[in-house]
């Protein structure tokens, strides 16, 4: 529930002078960030709400698997345990959280841990796999007492954080100013419209530095995928009618492009990391009862909670399917942002300005990489 104004400006308030003085305080050193010696890859926005760190994070498992031994670390947002839990493929979304287990079942030879205290968390992942060459942060950037190699800060288009306010007045958990903290800004979901003068708004109201370097980036979904192969009634086809669940930060565009895509003829919409009951099983089989030909399509993070098949009953199975979600970089520029982010992690150049071509790119659309400090 929003509170009002009156309420929420002072808490924001509050809430703004807290995050300031903690940050003042790792600032002068009065507390403490760790640094390791082997990279550390941090993923992270400012605001509460998904921004699309999974799709990212999972982009970097793969590309740097092709060179270094990489770890993932999490904290494990809403899971039932406490502590550092090393993950297996049989862990479950309760005892790591549901981003860790899409990972870990997507990339099962890939050590996922999850862990409150991020520097506690790498040193016992490390002691579990000391062959372990590289370490995927994820949603760290307010976890200071890591120091990365490497930030990388999300912004969804949609909600730009120099539109935006602190909690809990408004959606943003850290200041605007930590910006100057990241690497790299990737700006996410951005609309297949994007044009030149959109872009260049947002690069002025970000107003970043020579050494940041940013990309705009969309989130397209895969195949349809059955969730249970074994079980499944058939192919999913454009046009075909469709039940709509999710359980995420920001469903809108989800359901904006199944509706472009299926008949949508039902919504399940729940809250952010929703834990699914025997009560959601039997509103589907209501729903199946109603739309008899229509199947469910869900999200690959939703999916992975529910993958029991004690708990998912015989009808629910033959009829659920998930929607993969990757990152997409606009004007085909995610060869440069790996080409630059690998450089940072072979070198450890924090703040070094890697790239000396800020130019624009020939076409006349901004080169999105590098350019915000001078353009």
């Amino acid at each position: 529930m929003k509170l009002p104004p009156l309420i929420s400006v002072p808490l924001s308030w509050l809430y703004g002078m807290v995050v300031h003085i903690r940050h003042k305080l790792f600032d002068l050193k009065i507390l403490r960030s760790e640094e390791f010696d082997i990279p550390v890859v941090c993923i992270g926005n400012l605001t509460v709400g998904g921004t699309g760190k999974t799709p990212v994070a999972e982009l970097l498992i793969e590309r740097f698997s092709e060179h270094y031994r990489v770890g993932v670390l999490s904290r494990g947002y809403r899971r039932r345990t406490k502590g550092f839990v090393l993950s297996t493929p049989a862990s479950s979304a309760r005892t790591i959280g549901d981003e860790p287990r899409q990972m870990k079942l997507k990339y099962p030879s890939v050590p996922v841990a999850v862990c409150e205290k991020r520097a506690e968390g790498i040193r016992l992942l490390r002691k579990a796999h000391p062959e372990i060459e590289l370490i995927i942060l994820d949603d760290a950037f307010q976890h200071r007492y890591v120091e990365p190699w490497v930030n990388i800060l999300l912004m969804d288009y949609n909600n730009p954080v120099y539109r935006d306010r602190l909690l809990p007045w408004g959606r943003l958990r850290d200041t605007r100013n930590q910006i100057h903290r990241a690497n790299f800004v990737l700006v996410t979901k951005c609309p297949d419209d994007l044009n030149p003068l959109d872009m260049r708004i947002v690069i002025n109201s970000l107003g970043l530095f020579p050494y940041q370097s940013l990309y705009f980036t969309r989130m397209r979904q895969g195949e349809i995928t059955p969730l249970f192969a074994d079980r499944a009634v058939g192919k999913v086809r454009e046009g075909d009618p469709v039940i709509a669940m999710s359980g995420i930060a920001n469903p809108v565009p989800l359901l904006e492009n199944l509706r472009k895509r299926f008949d949508v003829v039902a919504e399940l919409t729940f809250d952010d990391h929703h834990t699914y009951r025997l009560s959601d099983m039997r509103r589907l089989e209501a729903l199946f009862a109603a739309y008899p030909d229509a199947v469910v399509l869900t999200t690959e993070k939703d999916a992975v909670k529910l993958t029991n098949r004690k708990k998912v009953p015989e009808a629910v199975q033959q009829r659920l399917y998930y929607v993969p979600i990757h990152v997409s970089f606009v004007a085909d520029s995610e060869s440069e942002f790996l080409r630059q982010l690998e450089l940072y992690v072979r070198t450890n150049q924090k703040y070094s300005l890697l790239h000396p071509d800020l130019r624009l790119r020939t076409s006349g659309t901004p080169g999105f990489h590098g350019l915000t400090g001078g353009v």
